[in-house]
């Protein structure tokens, strides 16, 4: 997407390098206000049954229409990461979740969001997909469809989760 008006003054933004370390930036040409272009924060839950098989959902929507990936989506702002990581559980999958531990953080050179995925266990619900999935399935892991997974941060996460990997989750506030 290509911004070209200033949201303060609705002046012409131009490109400008404000600080020879650090990437262009839009700047108003009217009233100079900077207009940073800043990462999206999104979740992602790894939702493992007692069985040892874990959630996973087909997604109806682009990127990666058909594709397999777990529960998750973009952090509203203001709304904390676990909150939003059991409220994108429960509208993907109809699961209600206990979240265990961070897995990891994902990034990528070029890539926008920032990916934040936690371990977390169904404790109640009824596994069922939304209008943003085509499907939702149990996999065991060597039932993983490796081949057909959306993004990388999904194989890097899931490859994270089933060696073992997680971070213990600081109390809220602090």
């Amino acid at each position: 997407m290509q911004y070209r008006f200033c949201p303060a003054c609705g002046g012409a933004l131009e490109t400008r390098s404000l600080k020879a370390s650090e990437p262009d930036r839009l700047v108003c040409g009217a009233c100079a206000f900077v207009f940073y272009l800043d990462p999206k924060v999104a979740v992602g839950t790894i939702i493992g049954a007692t069985d040892g098989r874990i959630v996973l959902v087909r997604r109806a929507i682009e990127p990666g229409y058909g594709l397999w990936v777990f529960p998750g989506g973009y952090v509203d702002r203001g709304e904390e990461l676990t909150c939003a990581a059991v409220r994108e559980a429960r509208e993907e999958c109809g699961l209600e979740v206990r979240i265990d531990g961070l897995v990891n953080i994902y990034s990528y050179s070029g890539r926008t969001p920032i990916i934040v995925v936690y371990a977390a266990t169904a404790l109640t619900g009824e596994l069922c997909s939304d209008d943003e999935c085509l499907e939702a399935r149990l996999f065991s892991p060597s039932e993983i469809p490796w081949d057909a997974l959306a993004f990388r941060s999904t194989g890097d996460a899931l490859r994270d989760y089933l060696s073992g990997l997680r971070h213990a989750i600081p109390a809220a506030g602090g």
